[in-house]
């Protein structure tokens, strides 16, 4: 594994806990003024009272126009395909940031090449995303759309209106792999820091399975196996 790389693990709940503040640790880095949210569509990650107290410049983009129109009003708003060859939109970001939307991209190399295009020189990209091979994520990759739509009503149940559910494909969705960080260096990436995160939610309803859950977490995180994490942080410097 190249040294250089700061790799790290923990619990499953502190990605999702501590998500929030992270990434406004990122935003409040010294040289950050334009940001770009990639997916946040309905939900944009970061408030606009924390965007004007810190004047920036924030950008959500989204390949949908249809949840591009939930986002609350005061937002600016580009529809564009991150992930598309033919990707043509004003670039210079300071941070470029995605949340549990890469596992939904099928060309991840080009999601990546892309999100690099739009980044300044020393820009950071940041993304926070469900990893191979947690076995939840095993399932909602082999089964079939509507079936995996029905066990995330039942296990994880959520408004489906503000948090609709797509399709995932788990492409370059692993954990702190030599592999993995390979792959981000060859594209021109220094990779800063890997964080992967093991466990998940999704047995909380049933104490047994939730247990067991916990208890296999506690052992990977003491002995951890990257290919075994749940969940991942990846921050990405533009060389």
């Amino acid at each position: 594994m190249p040294k250089h790389v700061k790799i790290r693990y923990d619990r499953w709940n502190e990605a999702w806990g501590g998500y929030q503040a992270f990434l406004e640790g990122l935003a409040s880095r010294a040289g950050v003024k334009r940001i770009c949210d990639i997916g946040g569509g309905a939900n944009p990650a970061l408030s606009l009272e924390f965007i004007r107290e810190h004047k920036l410049s924030y950008v959500i983009l989204d390949i949908s126009a249809e949840e591009l129109v939930k986002a609350p009003e005061g937002y600016e708003k580009v529809q564009a395909d991150i992930a598309s060859p033919h990707l043509d939109i004003p670039g210079g970001y300071d941070l470029v940031f995605s949340k549990m939307l890469a596992e939904h991209i099928r060309d991840a190399r080009q999601f990546h090449k892309n999100v690099l295009s739009i980044l300044a020189e020393g820009g950071i990209a940041f993304h926070f995303f469900p990893t191979l091979y947690a076995m939840p994520f095993i399932l909602n990759r082999l089964m079939p759309e509507r079936l995996s739509a029905i066990l995330l009503r039942t296990f994880a149940p959520r408004d489906s209106y503000r948090f609709a559910k797509f399709p995932a494909y788990y492409k370059w969705c692993r954990g702190p792999t030599h592999t993995q960080i390979k792959r981000f260096e060859a594209l021109g990436y220094e990779v800063e820091e890997y964080i992967g995160f093991f466990g998940h939610g999704y047995y909380m309803g049933i104490k047994p399975l939730d247990k067991l859950n916990s208890f296999i977490a506690d052992i990977l995180i003491s002995h951890p196996v990257p290919s075994l994490t749940s969940y991942a942080y990846t921050i990405l410097r533009k060389c």
